[in-house]
């Protein structure tokens, strides 16, 4: 019932998932992602075990491939679910359960994944696929957000539209990006403003926030506000 792009930024080594739905809230229980380990999209008939049960075993250290394996399983219930995950070398592996909702499959590249279920073709997660591969220049949360909205224009979710979410984690334990949009008639393009109206002030703010190598942050307001404007100019984030 779902389709979501799990990559990650070559430029910041950030790890994001963005995900959309004709469903309630998909940002509540499809997308996993931790600094450093990797990311996790668990949807169609959802088991936010593979969340939860995924993550913990990227912190082990356990490759993309095992923990799709040990995962699914573990699930009397795996012909229904959908899962991919990128592990911090970089590996992908993905399963699409032989009972999920026409159409569906997963599409895995060298750097990122896609996966979709209940959609109104292939093409859906091809066209997401083919956006994100020809637009490597755009700043990740962007890239994520336009993938996917190139799937919708050619079909997504057979159902229509009502979720979307994205999430992206770099080098701290708490989220670069956690954007929701738990109902609207147009998702994606209401996760997209959110992106927008974050680069009024917090897409480059949060960057002089408290961080493992600076627990403190920057405190002067009017520094902060410097730096803000220099950044925006630069459009670099």
């Amino acid at each position: 019932m779902t389709w979501s792009l799990v990559g990650r930024d070559p430029a910041t080594g950030a790890f994001g998932v963005c995900v959309a739905t004709r469903a309630f809230a998909v940002g509540a229980r499809v997308p996993h992602v931790a600094s450093g380990v990797g990311a996790i999209a668990t949807q169609a008939n959802t088991n936010a075990l593979y969340g939860t049960r995924g993550l913990a075993l990227l912190r082990a250290g356990t490759p993309a491939r095992d923990i799709v394996r040990i995962l699914t399983e573990a699930d009397a219930g795996r012909d229904h679910r959908q899962l991919h995950v990128q592990d911090a070398t970089g590996g992908i592996a993905a399963h699409t359960g032989a009972s999920c909702v026409d159409w569906c499959g997963h599409l895995v590249r060298d750097a990122f994944s896609v996966a979709g279920n209940m959609l109104a073709g292939p093409q859906v997660i091809e066209e997401t696929a083919r956006f994100y591969e020809a637009h490597a220049s755009l700043p990740f949360p962007r890239r994520l957000i336009g993938a996917l909205r190139a799937g919708e224009a050619v079909g997504g979710d057979k159902r229509g539209k009502q979720s979307a979410a994205l999430r992206i984690y770099s080098t701290e334990d708490y989220p670069d990006f956690d954007l929701r949009v738990d109902d609207h008639a147009e998702a994606l393009a209401d996760l997209a403003r959110l992106e927008r109206v974050s680069r009024e002030r917090f897409a480059y703010a949060r960057l002089f926030s408290p961080r493992h190598d600076d627990p403190v942050g920057l405190l002067d307001f009017d520094d902060i506000t410097r730096r803000v404007e220099k950044l925006k100019a630069a459009d670099l984030p």
